[in-house]
């Protein structure tokens, strides 16, 4: 089988339930950004990690296929590979547990240090973008609910996940000076 079609030449591409959707579209915008989350998460894990951190990475790349398959499927009423609420409540948990092991913010950070804090920090802005693709798209489609929220979350774990990494490797919280 050949890698392309060619049935994307018009500027369209198909999501599921044998719809078309122009390349431009919000729905495909949306998932493609998370596609780029997920790039990005793979660039991260070519470093030496910790295992509970690449296993942590490693979970979220999987989920974050579920998202794309839940953002190509307009159909609400299919609950087939949807982001649910306990994947929500097990990224809290997650990020609550990882907390544990930091000082509580006095200042805002910068990202830096590690390098892998680095691309963890980078991920999070694609993700800050993902969301806010989620939100224009929601202005317009009815989308899952959670997988919003999963998103939202997500940030969140990966701003704490490059402060463990930075921790882990011994090097202090870039704090920002005004």
């Amino acid at each position: 089988m050949k890698i392309y079609t060619k049935t994307g030449d018009d500027g369209t591409t198909s999501v599921q339930g044998n719809l078309r959707l122009k390349k431009s579209n919000l729905r495909i915008i949306a998932y493609g950004t998370i596609d780029e989350v997920n790039a990005s998460l793979g660039i991260v894990l070519t470093n030496t990690l910790d295992s509970d951190i690449e296993k942590i990475l490693t979970q979220i790349q999987n989920e974050l296929f579920i998202a794309g398959a839940d953002l190509s499927n307009p159909n609400l009423l299919q609950t087939k590979n949807r982001i649910t609420d306990s994947m929500v409540t097990r990224i809290e948990k997650t990020i609550d547990n990882f907390e544990l092991e930091l000082t509580p913010l006095a200042n805002f950070i910068l990202p830096g240090g590690d390098i892998a804090a680095s691309q963890v920090h980078f991920a999070r802005t694609i993700v800050r973008r993902a969301e806010t693709c989620l939100v224009s798209l929601m202005e317009h489609e009815k989308i899952n609910d959670d997988c919003l929220k999963y998103i939202n979350r997500l940030s969140d774990l990966l701003f704490v996940l490059g402060r463990i990494i930075n921790k882990r490797k011994g090097k202090k919280d870039n704090i920002w000076k005004i």
